[in-house]
């Protein structure tokens, strides 16, 4: 039986060699304070190389030290930071597995010490600080710091790139009207409210030719927010500008939301963008089962199946899934004996 999830899938001139990819998860792990990949981080990705995984993306990877979630997140905004980043990447081709890097600021829901950006001077909760409306110069100097991480990106050998746009943090929070009440050329419309990430693009795309991904939450939860209907027009224009896939992804920019989770309940977003806009999507959200990734990919619902929980629970999933699915998968030459 031929398999979707175990089928190779090109973009641009980069090949993965199935769809199976693990999301993004933040590992807060960089004890030093300084961005820097610490052994964790090696072994951590390493095993999901291993493991078969197709294309690894790591964590969230700040752009600017303010910029960052935790004073413990990963950074990619000096140069000193790539050398550990390269390490991963190196290790992880030695087992045949791509690897892409999530950009990432943090705006209103950064918890580092000092100032914290966003579009408007409004707080994600109680318990986080009051950010600063960015001024001209900051949004300048944040897109900046993207095309400046992108370089970076390019010279530790990544495979792919993916921007994150979604979860509350700043591009998202720039693109939401709950969030952003700007009167200027960043603010008051959908294109305006855009205009930010497009430029993000458009920087990254100066320093950046391969795979080009953006992570979306294509909902808000929230009667005044953004709908996935209202990213119909947004993944337009990130398809003009070369963006390759929308990761589909939901929720994020306010406390509390009220959200009904089960298996697979992010599908229909990537499912709706990609019957209607014409783009390659991502799913994810509590895809744990083969049979279940399988299904999304033969009815083409979307093209890469994100994995995320289950990939912690067991770095060798894909090995389980090929079982289940009667799907060839060749062992790593060290495991012949016990991949049967």
């Amino acid at each position: 039986m031929t398999t979707a999830l175990f089928s190779s899938f090109t973009i641009k001139n980069t090949t993965f060699k199935n769809r199976i990819v693990m999301s993004p998860m933040c590992m807060y792990s960089s004890h030093m304070e300084d961005g820097k990949v610490q052994n964790f981080h090696i072994t951590h990705y390493t095993s999901r190389a291993i493991g078969q995984v197709g294309l690894i993306i790591v964590e969230a990877t700040a752009v600017t030290a303010q910029g960052r979630i935790s004073k413990h997140d990963l950074g990619i905004w000096e140069d000193e930071q790539i050398e550990g980043l390269k390490t991963i990447v190196d290790r992880c081709h030695e087992h045949g597995a791509k690897v892409g890097i999530q950009l990432q600021h943090a705006g209103r829901k950064a918890t580092v010490d000092g100032e914290i950006l966003a579009p408007s001077a409004i707080p994600f909760n109680e318990k986080i600080k009051t950010p600063k409306e960015m001024t001209e110069a900051d949004i300048k100097d944040t897109i900046t710091a993207f095309q400046a991480a992108a370089r970076r990106v390019k010279q530790a050998g990544f495979d792919a790139i993916e921007i994150h746009a979604a979860h509350g943090y700043l591009l998202h929070e720039f693109l939401s009207p709950l969030t952003n009440k700007r009167n200027d050329e960043y603010g008051s419309s959908p294109e305006n409210r855009y205009r930010l990430l497009k430029e993000v693009i458009e920087a990254v795309k100066q320093e950046w030719d391969g795979p080009l991904f953006v992570r979306i939450s294509a909902s808000d939860y929230h009667p005044e927010g953004l709908t996935v209907e209202n990213y119909y027009e947004y993944a337009k224009e990130m398809k003009k500008q070369g963006v390759d896939l929308i990761d589909c992804s939901s929720g994020g920019l306010i406390p509390d939301a009220k959200i009904d989770v089960y298996p697979g309940y992010q599908v229909q977003f990537a499912d709706k963008i990609k019957s209607n806009i014409g783009i390659y999507t991502g799913a994810v959200g509590l895809i744990t089962s083969s049979l279940h990734a399988e299904e999304i990919l033969k009815s083409g619902r979307a093209d890469l199946v994100f994995l995320a929980r289950e990939l912690l629970r067991n770095p060798y999933w894909p090995y389980v899934a090929a079982k289940q699915l009667n799907a060839p998968l060749e062992a790593p030459k060290q495991y012949d004996r016990g991949w049967l």
